[in-house]
């Protein structure tokens, strides 16, 4: 059997009394509320890993700028997280969790065991194999890139590489989680990894040759501590696991079906990746900090679509595998479609004010001695074709989940390859007259694809019935656009007075109290205008929050 990594906790009776009250079908206005109740807590999670995210770029920024070890750092980082999404996250919500939802839903204790073992050991053992080649292939593999800083990549590219092994433990003890409806430890375990990488930026840069081998360490650590943060909690609900033989493991029937859906998404993830080096590798020969700007525009994308996107993404793919494998269809049209217009509620009105306070937002957070003018100019003009993407691609957050659920890998990988084929041919023509901002414009029409084919595709599954619910979705899209285009007027006219107001008073005041003072106004006058139109979102909400405070 192998060495065993846990025993059974002696209360068995009650972790079998967890898993079934976690598996048996859901009330839809108990799961309504589950679903943001479980969604807030996430996003407040996911806002604060995000915001020490932003933090760990302002160091990067920092320390340095959009210079070429700025770039060698970025592409010997993103080499490690390319595979993470390819093997561990991606598999992780394409297969594993609507699988292990099934052995739960079955509850056979012996076999939800032999499966998590064999699952374990497979992924041990292949990522293992993945980490010795990507040390060893360095060289070649950053030579594609054409870095300025060729050798100083190779480096750091060895070092980060093991980061790959812990990060994909730490995706399967969050399925194993977030199957349970537990999504606490792995919000936190972000945290971790975020506040790791600063300290040893500036903590150990004394020490090394330069602060992104510093900043290299961090991200080793703070990988190993991302899985090892939430093994406790997977051992808490009483799921024990062990090392198994290689062939036990690859003949388990969960490792073969987990397998088996992933291997049709394995092209179509490997296109999405493959968008990420090929668009860096157009980056990294258009000039100096093109690959860094891009980076930093992307940063600040993800700290807004991770606080919710992400979040309700994480929090929807198991309740929708529990509907799809119990044929509520009913509960997960209505949950689907109420994802969606929350998505568009949120991001529409971001994406409008985000682009009338990019600058402003960029100075504030990144303007240093190493982040100049040329950098700011640089991130600009990136971020401001990067924002436009941002509703597709927090919608395709939520729609993949929508087919995964179901066990259907196919069309998502369809959209995923037709939209890389689309962002690398816009990216090889926009690249020479707009440089990183082309690249980004790519991303960003390449996501309103995908979105467009996985709606189309969603329409052909005979279980899911939107009809009358996707037209006025398109019709909530309009409104909204119509509202924040409107909201952002004011804010185009007072920015200005702010800024020249506020003007010579040092970085945070200068910037950060005009943003602060617009993000406020900006806000208030979209909530009035969604009030007069009585938003049904928004007048749910207010129910809600009245409720609980009855309630409390």
């Amino acid at each position: 059997m192998g060495k065993k990594l846990s025993s059974v906790p002696k209360e068995t009776v009650s972790s079998e009394t967890a898993i079934n009250n976690n598996t048996q079908p859901t009330n839809p206005h108990q799961t309504a509320g589950s679903l943001v109740r479980h969604g807030s807590a996430l996003s407040l999670l996911t806002l604060i890993s995000r915001i020490l995210g932003l933090l760990r770029e302002m160091t990067k920024a920092s320390l340095l700028g959009t210079s070429a070890l700025s770039d060698a750092f970025s592409v010997a980082f993103m080499l490690p997280n390319l595979f993470r999404r390819l093997f561990a996250e991606g598999s992780i919500s394409v297969a594993f969790i609507p699988t292990f939802k099934e052995y739960l839903l079955e509850n056979n204790r012996e076999k939800t065991r032999e499966f998590l073992s064999s699952i374990f050991t497979f992924l041990t053992f292949f990522v293992t194999l993945m980490v010795m080649a990507g040390i060893l292939a360095a060289p070649p593999i950053v030579r594609l890139f054409g870095m300025e800083e060729y050798n100083e990549t190779v480096i750091l590219t060895r070092v980060m590489f093991p980061f790959l092994g812990f990060i994909s433990l730490a995706a399967l003890f969050q399925g194993v989680l977030n199957s349970f409806n537990i999504f606490t430890p792995s919000g936190f375990a972000p945290i971790l990894l975020n506040i790791v990488t600063i300290l040893c930026a500036y903590g150990l840069s004394p020490f090394t040759q330069n602060p992104a081998r510093a900043m290299a360490v961090g991200i080793f650590i703070g990988g190993f501590l991302e899985a090892a943060i939430q093994l406790p909690f997977v051992l808490k609900r009483g799921q024990s696991f062990f090392f198994t033989s290689l062939k036990r493991a690859f003949t388990n029937p969960g490792t073969r079906k987990v397998l088996r859906l992933i291997s049709p998404t394995i092209i179509g993830m490997a296109a999405y990746q493959l968008n990420d080096l090929v668009s860096t590798a157009l980056a990294g020969r258009a000039g100096e900090g093109v690959v860094s700007s891009l980076q930093y525009s992307l940063r600040l994308q993800e700290l807004i679509l991770g606080v919710f996107a992400v979040s309700i993404g994480t929090v929807l793919l198991p309740n929708l595998a529990e509907y799809a494998k119990t044929s509520q269809w009913d509960i997960y049209n209505k949950r689907l479609v109420s994802s969606m217009n929350i998505i568009a509620l949120i991001s529409i009105p971001i994406t409008f004010f985000s682009l009338v306070e990019g600058q402003s937002l960029i100075r504030l957070l990144f303007q240093s001695r190493s982040f100049d003018e040329t950098s700011v100019s640089l991130t600009l003009s990136a971020f401001t074709f990067h924002m436009p993407g941002l509703f597709f691609i927090a919608l395709n957050r939520i729609l993949a989940p929508a087919f995964y659920a179901q066990s259907d890998t196919k069309s998502p990988t369809l959209a995923g390859i037709i939209s890389f084929a689309v962002n690398i041919c816009l990216a090889a023509i926009l690249v020479g007259p707009f440089q990183g901002a082309g690249i980004a414009l790519a991303l960003s029409l390449a996501s309103a694809v995908n979105t467009i084919l996985l709606l189309v595709f969603l329409k052909k599954n005979p279980n899911i019935t939107l009809g009358t619910e996707l037209s006025s979705a398109l019709f909530y899209i309009l409104k909204l656009s119509v509202l924040s285009a409107l909201a952002v007027i004011p804010i185009r006219f007072l920015s200005p007075l702010l800024r020249e107001f506020f003007a010579g008073k040092g970085r945070i005041i200068s910037y950060g109290i005009p943003l602060t003072i617009n993000t406020i106004v900006y806000i208030l006058i979209g909530l009035a205008m969604l009030a007069i139109v009585r938003d049904q979102n928004l007048l749910a909400f207010v129910k809600m929050v009245r409720k609980r405070g009855k309630s409390s």
